[in-house]
């Protein structure tokens, strides 16, 4: 018997400890896939990111999502609005900043449910648009992007400079 559908709803304070695990999984993720440009979690990553989000629950301007099922949290989105910037040369927007699904409960459709329910909000708060960025080796999630209409338009290259200066 399939799990049945998560329900989507705006983060509260008592979520923190699971989105803080989830956003530590995140940052692991990206140190994974490249080292030198991405920052390693540590012990105390889970209950910063945590607390940090916590703080971004009252922004009218931050959309603060997780899927939960009977109680257990599977998944958030972190995103907001926000206006010109214009060192990204980019005139305001909907800027989602992060999207992750426990890798125990992937594959059940739980990421389109968030990116959809996180676009919603973002239109209903005015955002023209929504931009993100992904790490260019997260294949999968470039996949759900790209079928929920996203397309390219900018490209992050690193180069790391001698330690010497």
């Amino acid at each position: 018997m399939d799990a049945p559908s998560p329900r989507i709803r705006r983060a509260v304070p008592s979520d923190m400890a699971a989105v803080g695990r989830l956003g530590a999984l995140l940052v692991r993720l990206h140190h994974d896939f490249d080292a030198e440009r991405f920052i390693a979690a540590s012990a105390r990553t889970a209950r910063g990111y945590g607390s940090y989000l916590g703080t971004q629950l009252d922004d009218p301007d931050v959309v603060l999502l997780v899927a939960e099922r009977d109680g257990e949290v599977l998944g958030y989105t972190y995103a907001g609005v926000e206006g010109f910037d214009y060192m990204a040369l980019r005139g305001p927007a909907g800027v989602l900043h992060d999207i992750i699904v426990d890798p125990a409960h992937r594959g059940q459709g739980i990421g389109v449910l968030l990116l959809d329910a996180t676009l919603a909000a973002l239109a209903e708060r005015g955002a023209p648009r929504v931009v993100l960025s992904t790490a260019d080796r997260n294949e999968p999630a470039q996949r759900l992007f790209a079928r929920a209409g996203f397309r390219r338009t900018m490209i992050e290259m690193t180069r790391e400079l001698p330690a010497d200066g």
